[in-house]
């Protein structure tokens, strides 16, 4: 026997406001219904200190979920900064809501405990990456986007430069883009409060999606660098991944895994957009590249995690992660 509409309406007229309650707590968001990502804290670029040049001056705490980490963890492994900075991995814990440590860090059994006891006001969310001084007792930065930038900068890195000042202008000029319409885009779609937010979001970021592919289908058929900085394979047109490439990975590695059953991202499917496609699998196959990828995490803490989203925690079946990196995507039907 169906319920009654009344019924049905009441209970959807309670759900709603309960929804947005918590989508409230999950992120911020404008007078239009647009996600705002809060504004972090330790975001601003040290100079490189001393302990730079001492092996385990400093940690690089990471979660396996998160893609700003990620972003963060690729970076390190790209730049061969492993004899100099030590990684810590923390883990979610869905019911505090928070990042905890395997095992006690510095004293400290949550992230959170590490960002209260380096100085952070009360009510801030301690949130991954995070690069931590032993020596100073304190969290030095926190923003990944200037993250990357300090880890490409390391004294020590054997790694190749990925901000090369021949093809900076470019570089910078996706990074930018992609910070905005694909790498907050997809949050900006999974997180809003009303449909017109949703729209704007989706149309963005699958038109920098279309237009990534573009320029990447234009450098593999030119693999030299040109003097404007067109031509080389990877999205900058830089002979060697950047850090715009870096950006986007994490984001994309993660698309249909979880950001198009969960955030609504599912207009056009990756293998659509076949440069882009032939792009994530050769840098996928970047010596490192693959250790940072933890695809069993992904579904498990974005699906387990973000209740306001899915509320019965059941993790999907999805694609294996070995079918998403192939050299070649599906053959067109």
């Amino acid at each position: 026997m169906a319920p009654p509409a009344a019924l049905v309406r009441g209970v959807r007229h309670f759900w709603h406001c309960q929804w947005r309650q918590l989508m409230a707590g999950l992120g911020p968001a404008d007078a239009q219904g647009r996600y705002v990502r809060p504004a972090p804290v330790f975001a601003t670029l040290p100079p490189l200190s001393a302990d730079a040049g001492r092996p385990g001056g400093h940690v690089l705490i990471v979660g396996r979920s998160c893609p700003w980490a990620h972003r963060a963890w690729i970076t390190w492994t790209l730049r061969g900064l492993q004899p100099w900075v030590d990684l810590q991995l923390v883990e979610p814990d869905p019911q505090a809501g928070r990042w905890r440590f395997p095992q006690p860090f510095e004293g400290c059994a949550t992230l959170l405990d590490l960002y209260r006891r380096s100085g952070a006001p009360a009510g801030t969310r301690a949130t991954v990456p995070a690069l931590y001084s032993p020596r100073g007792q304190t969290i030095v930065l926190s923003e990944s986007a200037r993250l990357i930038e300090l880890l490409n900068a390391w004294p020590q890195a054997t790694g190749p430069d990925l901000a090369p000042e021949t093809h900076r202008v470019a570089i910078e000029a996706w990074r930018q883009r992609l910070q905005g319409e694909v790498n907050d885009g997809v949050y900006r779609c999974g997180f809003a409060r009303t449909q017109a937010a949703y729209d704007e979001a989706e149309a963005a970021l699958f038109q920098c999606l279309e237009d990534a592919d573009r320029s990447l289908t234009v450098a593999e058929a030119n693999p030299s660098p040109g003097p404007e900085g067109v031509g080389g394979p990877w999205l900058a047109g830089t002979p060697q991944p950047s850090l715009a490439d870096v950006v986007l990975f994490p984001t994309l590695i993660r698309l249909e895994m979880v950001y198009s059953p969960l955030f609504g991202c599912s207009r056009r499917p990756l293998w659509q957009f076949p440069a882009l496609w032939r792009w994530r699998s050769r840098f996928y196959g970047l010596p490192g590249v693959a250790a940072t990828c933890a695809s069993e995490h992904w579904r498990r803490d974005y699906f387990g995690s973000l209740f306001p989203l899915h509320p019965s925690g059941i993790v999907p079946a999805g694609p294996d992660l070995s079918t998403l990196v192939q050299a070649q995507p599906p053959a067109l039907p």
